[in-house]
């Protein structure tokens, strides 16, 4: 017979803060991006879903809690620690991603919804991680590019990148065509399919 050994619980592990911060993100409400956010201070993480209208790429996902795309916005620099150069970086952050939704000829601004959750630095990112791989959303791991900036001369030189390929529009200039918008669309199609018929979500 095997000896009894109690089971060990750590509160504080990383599994199971992630746990929390998943679960207690979900329970806040979607915000419409239709209309600006009031501005607030803080950092946080926050997550895009599409919530109503036609497209057929993503309308599937109009009855599910299955991001898009998910993100964190900190306080502080992750590298050298130094302070944000704003009190306002998780407002500021899904007011960049409202621009370059609005501004993709394909997409409307109406039929997206954001989760917020205002969180210390040092959990936006268990949050991030929990949310990303417990979903895989489409704009993380297949359109990628959504959330980068256009920095200067080289960025101006790259390919355009694969969300901008599948959502032309935004004020930005490119390099080469190296993706095909076809074969993304069925890579998306191919993972929301996915997403919709397994019973997915953060560990």
């Amino acid at each position: 017979m095997t000896p009894y050994l109690p089971p060990y619980f750590d509160p504080l592990s990383t599994e199971d803060l992630t746990k929390i911060i998943c679960s207690r993100f979900e329970q806040e409400p979607a915000q419409s991006l239709a209309s600006e956010l009031p501005r607030f201070v803080g950092s946080g993480l926050y997550a895009i879903y599409y919530v109503s209208g036609t497209d057929e790429l993503y309308a599937p996902l109009m009855d599910y809690k299955i991001p898009v795309y998910v993100g964190q916005s900190r306080s502080h620099n992750s590298a050298t620690g130094k302070p944000a150069k704003f009190k306002d970086p998780l407002w500021r952050r899904v007011s960049q991603h409202r621009q370059s939704i609005d501004g993709a000829e394909n997409l409307a601004l109406a039929d997206f919804g954001i989760r917020l959750l205002r969180l210390p630095d040092v959990h936006c990112g268990l949050g991030e991680n929990g949310i990303r791989v417990g979903y895989r959303p489409v704009w993380n791991e297949i359109l990628t590019g959504f959330g980068s900036n256009e920095q200067g001369r080289t960025t101006r030189r790259s390919a355009r990148s694969m969300w901008d390929t599948v959502h032309p529009g935004r004020a930005r200039t490119f390099g080469v065509e190296k993706h095909k918008s076809e074969d993304l669309r069925t890579k998306v199609v191919k993972r929301i399919t996915e997403q919709v018929s397994s019973n997915i979500g953060p560990n």
